[in-house]
């Protein structure tokens, strides 16, 4: 008889015992993709909120109640405008290709990389310096959504989706857009920026889940009437998602948008990849429950970042903030046309 040792490479690991980035290593090259798509969403934003501005101003008329057909055709016009709408394509783009090879519940969260560069830059455009206050609470956003993709990554695994799951999926969002479009209509006199960052957010969150189905589905050779009606899907939430992202850039700086966005986007395209998407389905229950805590802590983040941001109260004059000597479109003749 002959003896043989007993070896960690002798032991058979069966793969479905794996899941994760030990199941698939792969999914860790999404993660450089998601966070260069969030620094282009964050220049983007900048941009596109300096030719929200800049319209607002060539009008005479405020978009915080909700921006014109006027206001919409005229932004065709500003060059920042349009540069950060390209910004914000390569951002989609990056953000594609992060979901095509990664789990939704990975990908999303990493937006929030987009809040610190954003952050950044909003205070030297406007002279708006963060506070400790501010920082504080961008610091709770990005711990929350940190810790919540690193155990993401360990736990998340991928499964074709029925034609039920997708048909549920369509219409939880058609009864999403007719209960913000209903509360758009009954609030929008009084709405401030956080209505239109949470429905933004909202919707956003079911266009991430939309992409990566439509993904999935191509990847495996499957085109037909579902995924088209997922793509159209898609489009209708991703449209009014973005008139609510502009709107909110006429209501609110662009680093407060920034962080909804990434922020209540994750959120939800978390609980549809988790739940009606499957993603989560080995993950175990303490580890469930660090994820709630890091999507709460977040989310805190936010509201205290919305009452506490430097340019919010410098505006409502509740205290006296330093200002920079020009505003993006006070430092010369060139920022001005922009």
């Amino acid at each position: 008889m002959t003896w043989a040792p007993t070896t960690a490479a002798s032991v058979d690991v069966s793969p479905d015992d794996l899941i994760g980035l030990f199941d698939n290593p792969g999914l860790l090259l999404g993660i450089p993709l998601a966070i260069a798509g969030a620094v282009f969403m964050s220049l983007g934003a900048q941009f596109q909120s300096r030719g929200v501005r800049k319209v607002e101003t060539l009008a005479g008329a405020t978009g915080k109640r909700g921006l014109r057909a006027s206001h919409l055709l005229k932004l065709l016009s500003r060059p920042s405008w349009v540069v950060g709408t390209l910004l914000l394509v390569a951002a989609i783009v990056c953000q594609l290709s992060a979901l095509a090879i990664a789990p939704l519940i990975v990908v999303q969260p990493l937006g929030a990389i987009s809040l610190v560069v954003t952050t950044l830059i909003n205070a030297q455009v406007t002279g708006h310096m963060p506070t400790k206050a501010s920082m504080t609470a961008v610091a709770l956003c990005l711990s929350g959504i940190f810790v919540f993709v690193a155990f993401a990554a360990l736990y998340a695994v991928e499964s074709p989706l029925d034609e039920t799951q997708l048909l549920v999926l369509l219409v939880i969002l058609m009864i999403v857009l007719i209960g913000v479009g209903a509360a758009w209509l009954i609030f929008k006199t009084r709405a401030g920026a956080l209505f239109y960052i949470t429905g933004a957010g909202v919707l956003y969150g079911f266009v991430a889940t939309l992409a990566k189905v439509i993904i999935t589905r191509v990847q495996h050779g499957t085109f037909d009437f579902i995924t088209i009606a997922c793509g159209i899907a898609l489009a209708a939430a991703g449209l009014a998602g973005a008139y609510f992202v502009q709107t909110a850039y006429a209501s609110g700086p662009p680093d407060l948008v920034i962080a909804g966005l990434t922020v209540v986007d994750p959120i939800v395209a978390v609980i549809i990849g988790a739940t009606l998407l499957g993603e989560a389905a080995r993950t175990p229950i303490w580890t469930m429950i660090i994820w709630t805590i890091a999507g709460g802590a977040a989310a805190i983040g936010v509201v205290l970042l919305a009452k506490r941001h430097p340019q919010v109260m410098s505006e409502s004059q509740e205290h006296p903030i330093a200002r920079g000597s020009a505003g993006p479109d006070d430092a010369g003749t060139g920022a001005a046309e922009r």
